[in-house]
């Protein structure tokens, strides 16, 4: 068996899809679940971009210590200066550097001659060698390079010093077979291609990035690139959990397998759901909530005599639990805390104490508690790594479709209470405005704001996501409650709370 390395870029890539971003401190927990998750590399981020990118990759670099920590970096001597100081005192530090090598891209965004390029590739290859020994070179752009030049550039990047090569298909344009031919062609073409380990990062444009990855393997490359939940620019990336889920579930054909506890896959896509106030789409492979449920007759009768008849893989192989337990307000935090660890999570000491709190403050509004709720809770529990400063204390409203809207809203600080009264045009308006004489930020825009169920029924949790545009940034806050309009309020300052 082949040993498929898993490179995770999900706090890179995915994070530049509109609407994703993340705080600091959330790619802590992110980076630190799937360290948990155990991917083999996780790209931390562009540490030249802001100063906020750099320091995120250095937390992220100084906190993981198994797996290996990568920054992005053009050829450019800045660039690959800053990413090395951002992740130098990581354990397993790589620099990832990229350079277009397409004719459209060279002509039009480098403006650079072939020979230009590989000189350049040459250059910062060896210097970025010079710094550390784990070196990944892109050839951007690489599904619509000429092959020739392509095979030169690769030579080239190998010979200078790069450990690993990665073809991508930048703007998703290949097709399985087309990604197939491509790997067949380097590894038989490039002279040193033995003296590298060939990657690959699809696109999801056409829908074919699993397809065009799992071709590249076939092909014998070593390594995927890939996030969580197919996030990503435009379409999004090759899904993680589908990549890992067809190699584990097709060895027969692949001949390889992955690192990564696919146990852990259905908490780790949770976890970032929550953290970016999205959820997975129903039909979703392998973390939806349909991708193991049937309804057809004919289907539901050959799972019960046999789950093989409609089921290539077991719910709990991805982390979903077997069998359901409903807690309630007589439960024991010994108890819950095994089923949590059953779920996939596993909490210390103070984010138990937090978090039992929390489980009996709900439980003394709902009769019964159920798994779903527990993961929820799990989402909305303070830790070290998510503290908040304002909180809501209480609040009153008084809303009809024959009056003004009213809202009373007392939020803490530092040991300190505030209090302001706001109309609006319904209840959830009038709160938030409420919040906003509060907090002063005249330049915060709701930019959206939605709210679901939990589970089924009357009492049912609901989840309330925003999103606030300051300063050109979204920032995601959201908030869990039976009250629907406490949910509102706790989601708006939870994300007010990240914008400070």
């Amino acid at each position: 068996m082949r040993n498929i390395r898993i490179f995770d870029t999900t706090l890179r890539d995915g994070e530049q899809a509109p609407g994703c971003s993340m705080h600091i401190k959330e790619k802590i927990e992110v980076a630190l679940a799937l360290e948990k998750l155990g991917v083999d590399v996780m790209e931390a981020g562009f540490a030249a971009s802001s100063k906020g990118d750099f320091d995120s990759v250095k937390m992220v670099a100084e906190a993981v210590k198994d797996s290996t920590v990568a920054s992005l970096a053009r050829c450019v001597k800045k660039d690959i200066d800053l990413a090395y100081d951002a992740v130098k005192n990581g354990a397993s530090p790589r620099i990832h550097i990229f350079l277009a090598t397409s004719p459209i891209h060279m002509q039009y965004k480098l403006k650079m001659t072939p020979d230009q390029v590989l000189q350049n590739i040459r250059e910062m290859t060896k210097y970025t060698k010079s710094l550390l020994s784990n070196v990944e070179f892109s050839a951007e752009d690489a599904t619509r390079s000429e092959r020739e030049f392509l095979a030169k550039a690769v030579y080239t990047a190998i010979d200078a010093g790069a450990t690993v090569i990665n073809i991508p298909d930048t703007v998703g344009y290949s097709t399985p077979s087309e990604m197939y031919d491509l790997i067949k062609y380097l590894k038989t073409n490039v002279e040193n291609s033995d003296k590298a380990i060939f990657s690959v990062h699809c696109h999801n444009d056409l829908g074919l990035a699993v397809a065009n990855s799992l071709a590249a393997v076939e092909a014998g490359a070593d390594q995927v690139e890939c996030t969580v939940n197919g996030l990503g620019e435009r379409a999004g990336n090759a899904a993680l959990e589908e990549v890992v889920m067809a190699i584990k579930t097709r060895k027969d054909k692949f001949l390889a397998e992955t690192k990564v506890d696919s146990t852990k896959i259905y908490m780790t896509s949770n976890l970032i759901y929550k953290t970016l106030g999205l959820r997975a789409p129903i039909n979703k492979a392998i973390v939806g909530d349909n991708a193991f449920a049937h309804e057809a007759g004919i289907h539901q009768h050959g799972v019960l005599q046999n789950r093989e008849t409609y089921e290539i893989m077991s719910p709990q192989s991805v982390g979903i639990p077997s069998n359901h337990m409903v807690f309630g307000k007589h439960s024991g935090k010994h108890a819950i805390k095994d089923r949590l660890q059953v779920l996939g999570h596993t909490l210390n000491d103070e984010e138990m104490n937090v978090f039992f709190e929390n489980f009996k403050n709900l439980a003394d509004k709902k009769r019964s508690i159920s798994d779903a709720e527990l993961i929820a809770l799990i989402g909305h529990t303070e830790s070290p790594y998510l503290a908040q400063e304002y909180k809501l204390d209480r609040f009153t409203v008084n809303s009809g479709n024959q009056m003004t809207s009213t809202a009373v809203v007392r939020l803490s600080y530092n040991n300190q209470l505030f209090e302001r009264v706001a109309l609006g045009h319904g209840p959830v308006d009038a709160a938030f405005n409420a919040v906003n004489k509060i907090i002063k930020g005249p330049d915060r825009i709701l930019d959206d704001y939605s709210i679901q169920s939990v589970t089924d029924g009357n009492d049912a949790l609901g989840e309330a996501t925003v999103r606030i545009k300051y300063n050109d940034t979204i920032y995601t806050g959201t908030g869990l409650s039976t009250d629907i309009i406490e949910a509102s309020i706790k989601a708006y300052i939870n994300g007010i709370n990240k914008t400070l």
